[in-house]
């Protein structure tokens, strides 16, 4: 297989080893002088916020696991040496063992634009496992320590309606995200 432009292509990584296996081909690109055949490798990434322990946490989450994206000229043995990296299974293509196949102009614009989206966008967005009908405990604020059911979940506002019991009694609260967490 000769091509003579970059294109964009899939390879295949063991589930968890993405990056992993980007050092390795990175180093592998060093090492045998391929700056000029292969250009960028690629893992898209998002930002996601998730509530801890009443705490905020910040994690990078791979937005296609199992997957890696590679900007080459695929030419000579650059097509042996990427498929033969540790913790890659191989370039996704057409066919059982058939050359690579790049990924369409339509494609390679959606992943980047989406990539570029993500690193522009300063909008915090939190990842919530609240559930109707979950208990919960307040962690926060004046019913510090309550504890009580959800009875309404708002995404958009990222609030809670939750019953507690206060002296025998059923009282609704609208409450934050942050100020609850998990029984």
């Amino acid at each position: 297989m000769a091509e003579t432009e970059k294109k964009w292509y899939v390879l295949r990584t063991v589930g968890g080893k993405e990056r992993k296996a980007r050092e390795y081909i990175e180093n592998e690109i060093r090492r045998l002088k391929l700056e000029n055949k292969v250009f960028q490798v690629l893992i898209p990434t998002e930002r996601v916020y998730q509530v801890k322990n009443g705490k905020k946490i910040s994690t990078e989450r791979i937005f296609y696991p199992g997957y890696i994206f590679v900007e080459a000229i695929l030419e000579g043995e650059i097509v042996h040496i990427l498929r033969n990296v540790p913790n890659v299974a191989g370039f996704l293509s057409e066919s059982k063992g058939g050359d690579p196949v790049p990924l369409r102009p339509a494609e390679v614009n959606r992943m980047l634009g989406h990539i570029d989206q993500l690193s522009e966008s300063q909008g915090e967005e939190i990842a919530t496992p609240f559930f109707v009908g979950e208990p919960i405990k307040v962690i926060d604020g004046p019913f510090d320590g309550f504890s009580g059911t959800i009875e309404e979940v708002n995404e958009e506002k990222k609030k809670l309606k939750v019953m507690v019991k206060i002296f025998e009694r059923k009282t609704p609260l609208e409450l934050n995200f942050v100020q609850v967490e998990k029984e």
